[in-house]
């Protein structure tokens, strides 16, 4: 039987879930949303990593995406990302954060002082249109939900505003 939460297939696009230890919320911050902007930008143009959505929440975030290898590109993807937001809370002396991203981190990672996201990006493969769509509403029905903003297209950190053709955080694919 196939584990649930593991990649199978790489001719498959996938619904993951990255999120932040402790869901403490690190992406308020302009410049760590665009260090996740940055590395999707080069997984899309050095990995050939195929984008259809996503969204950027304060403490997590969705996407939708192709790869040739999901998990090395998904596990580069999270240790690039949490290299660089630490380095950027450090730099901008965010010492409250910092020590919140101790707290929360898994006592058996001892070769390093932080940890900024949860173990695992819970992959779904998406075998069909019909589970990609289903995905990617959720995916920018997310902000609506918890009622930060009353229509998708209305979050700046959504593959929704690529959708209705409007200026976005990344380029992505809209056809499947």
């Amino acid at each position: 039987m196939r584990d649930r939460w593991k990649f199978h297939d790489n001719r498959y696009s996938y619904f993951m879930t990255c999120t932040v230890v402790g869901w403490l919320p690190v992406f308020c911050r302009t410049a760590a949303v665009q260090i996740v902007a940055d590395s999707w930008k080069y997984l899309q143009r050095e990995r050939g990593v195929v984008i259809f959505g996503y969204v950027i929440l304060e403490n997590h975030l969705h996407w939708i995406a192709r790869m040739r290898d999901p998990g090395t590109d998904v596990g580069d993807f999270k240790s690039f990302t949490a290299r660089k937001v630490i380095d950027l809370l450090a730099e901008k002396r965010e010492s409250g954060l910092l020590s919140q991203l101790a707290l929360h981190k898994d006592p058996k990672k001892t070769d390093r002082p932080y940890q900024l996201w949860q173990d695992g990006s819970h992959p779904e493969t998406l075998e069909t249109e019909s589970l990609l769509r289903q995905k990617l509403e959720y995916a920018h029905n997310n902000p609506l939900k918890r009622g930060y903003v009353a229509d998708p297209t209305h979050w700046l950190y959504s593959s929704a505003r690529n959708y209705a053709k409007l200026s976005s955080l990344i380029e992505i694919e809209t056809r499947w």
